[in-house]
């Protein structure tokens, strides 16, 4: 891929992060299941983002799982994140990875994961935060997570930040940034009157009876609540 080329690809993402809205974390296989019909559902519901997150499969099997995952953002216009394995995008052709704290610097895993590719970076506390949106050239993250702003057995032992640092966001961030812990329909407001505009969310899409209601719900109680702090 010529540099013209990556340099377009690279600015596209960046702008379907900065629309995106409503991102879903997802394992492989979730409750031992196809996770395909589950991200159609979540991309059909307003998704833009999907992840795969998987910490304990071996690559040939982490390449094969990514499969789905790919055809679906394909199919829906969506991106598609790799959890913490930016040596692995190319091959499981995924559009990005997020890396967190205690993973590879954003520098680091972006000349792993290619010239093309976006990369997003968890953010724990106010000083994290500001950290990655002083950051400049390669080591500047494309996307933040901010939280967990509740606990959640998907961040076993993480503590909770609660709305502050969804609020110091809201004031000083200058990446596009995601409210992220223990968010669902019950709460979405409260993150949002708190000055997000954007989320992830993992069980309150993946647990859902009907998971493509629960995304489209999820966003657009997000929509009406920054709507009416405007």
């Amino acid at each position: 891929m010529s540099d013209a080329t990556a340099s377009d690809l690279l600015a596209r993402r960046r702008a379907a992060i900065a629309s995106a809205r409503l991102y879903f974390v997802c394992e492989a296989r979730p409750e031992g299941r196809d996770p395909r019909p589950l991200l159609d559902a979540a991309l059909r519901g307003g998704a833009g983002l999907i992840q795969l997150r998987e910490k304990r499969l071996a690559d040939t099997d982490l390449i094969a799982a990514a499969r789905p995952f790919r055809e679906a953002a394909s199919a829906h216009g969506g991106l598609f994140f790799l959890n913490d394995r930016p040596d692995l995008v190319e091959a499981c052709e995924a559009d990005g990875v997020h890396v967190g704290q205690e993973d590879l610097p954003v520098a680091e895993a972006r000349s792993l994961a290619g010239p093309d590719a976006v990369v997003g970076l968890s953010t724990h506390s106010a000083a994290e935060l500001d950290r990655a949106c002083a950051s400049t050239g390669a080591g500047r993250p494309d996307q933040v997570s901010v939280g967990p702003v509740w606990t959640t057995p998907t961040k076993e032992g993480r503590r909770a930040t609660g709305l502050g640092l969804v609020e110091h966001a809201a004031r000083s961030a200058t990446i596009p940034w995601f409210a992220i812990g223990g968010i669902d329909r019950s709460n979405v407001a409260e993150v949002a009157a708190a000055g997000a505009e954007r989320i992830v969310v993992v069980r309150a899409i993946r647990d859902a009876d009907d998971p493509e209601a629960a995304a489209s719900e999820l966003r657009s109680r997000l929509r009406a609540a920054r709507a009416a702090e405007s």
